[in-house]
């Protein structure tokens, strides 16, 4: 009986290698563009024209009991997720589980569909803002920039947005995929575990438009060390779905690493939220970056291409840098005092950055090479039969030997 049990098991497990190895023979080649730096003569600012009174705060990264417990963040239920996020302040807290879209809160004009993608051994995962439905092709055993393209270009004709997850979670995504990989709307910059922040300067010095999101990746409600640390601040008129996803998509957003001092309540970190900053207005004028805060900052950094500093600017509320003919783009993060008069929240700007006066878009497209994608295949399938043909051959001819001979 359990041999039986084991070779059925066996043949489960070389079904479910044979049909990985498929995925993996049949994925496409890809052309990745050369990087191009932002150019032209004008400035592109996304913040252009937006309303201090508009801000949402909101968390698009956290994980309920779902799969039947199986999961990561078993043990929140949507009950307490809810009401934990709105005592901290929280316009739009949305769930995210792993391949699985949550329908809480789905009859509200607020709710945004939401899941993460990946199911792989290494964490490259990817978030999907406003999903249409779930993906369920991944490249689980490892990948390439190709596999990696291949699900983006997926995900992107299912999804109003799609984020790179917590890129530098265990090498996810390397600088030089942030430099070639194309297809995607924003960064997930910012999380309660990691901070992805070279990634971001990598994608942004190769003239891709990514724009910041950052998020708990939270799987704890009960944990205050988990809970409220990231956030993205989003300007829109209104809690409306489809407002929110066009502000994220046009970079009228920022994101926020949430200052928290040891052994925080829940009761604590809510009075905190209640006092922090609002960043006010964010303008070009001429040549001109201006910046202004509610609060006095401890310093505004002005950071260019490659992520290299360009101008700090101490203990005010308004600060300025003239843009340089050779920037092509320019981030700004402000930090702010904690309670003791420490560093404490710090604020992550989207990006301004050169264009030509169209409307940016990412228009650094990798594309399928199809000479090089059907020699592959070509080369990868007969080589697929063949090990399949062999490993049943083996198994016939010990099969062969365990028969008695009966002629003795």
């Amino acid at each position: 009986m359990i041999k039986k049990i084991l070779k059925i098991l066996l043949f489960i497990f070389l079904g479910l290698l044979t049909l990985e190895l498929l995925i993996y023979f049949t994925a496409p080649v890809y052309d990745f563009p050369v990087s191009q730096p932002f150019s032209g003569e004008k400035i592109y600012n996304p913040y252009e024209g937006i309303d201090s009174t508009h801000w949402k705060k909101a968390n698009f990264h956290f994980h309920v009991h779902a799969w039947g417990g199986l999961t990561s963040g078993r043990n929140n239920t949507v009950g307490e997720f809810w009401k934990t996020y709105k005592k901290l302040g929280y316009d739009v807290p949305c769930i995210s589980d792993y391949q699985h879209i949550n329908t809480f809160n789905r009859d509200s004009s607020f709710y945004i569909p939401a899941y993460e993608h990946g199911f792989g051994v290494r964490k490259k995962h990817q978030l999907l803002i406003g999903a249409k439905k779930v993906l369920w092709l991944d490249y689980s055993l490892f990948q390439n920039r190709n596999h990696k393209q291949h699900i983006l270009d997926l995900l992107h004709d299912q999804s109003e947005i799609v984020a790179i997850a917590h890129p530098d979670w265990e090498g996810g995504y390397s600088l030089d995929d942030m430099k070639r990989l194309s297809n995607y709307d924003l960064i997930e910059v910012l999380d309660n575990n990691w901070r992805s922040i070279p990634q971001w300067d990598a994608a942004l010095s190769s003239g891709h438009p990514a724009f910041i999101v950052a998020d708990d990746d939270a799987h704890d409600i009960h944990n205050p060390y988990q809970i409220g640390r990231c956030c993205t601040f989003i300007n829109s008129p209104s809690l409306h779905s489809a407002d929110l996803i066009k502000a994220l998509k046009e970079g009228k957003a920022y994101g926020a690493d949430i200052y928290m001092s040891t052994g925080e309540t829940f009761d604590q970190k809510a009075e905190r939220a209640r006092k922090i900053a609002v960043l006010r207005s964010v303008k070009v004028r001429n040549d001109t970056l201006w910046i202004k805060t509610s609060k006095e900052a401890v310093k505004f950094v002005f950071q260019g291409q490659n992520g290299k500093t360009k101008k700090v600017v101490r203990f005010t509320t308004t600060a300025w840098y003239k843009i340089q003919p050779e920037d092509t783009y320019i981030r700004t993060e402000i930090m702010f005092f904690n309670h003791y008069g420490g560093r404490g929240t710090i604020f992550y700007l989207n990006p301004v950055f050169r264009y030509n006066g169209i409307q940016p878009v990412n228009a650094l497209r990798a594309e399928i090479d199809y000479p090089r994608t059907w020699i592959l295949r070509l080369l990868s399938i007969p080589s697929l039969i063949a090990l399949i043909i062999f490993v049943f051959y083996r198994r016939n001819q010990k099969a062969k030997k365990t028969i008695p001979d009966e002629r003795g």
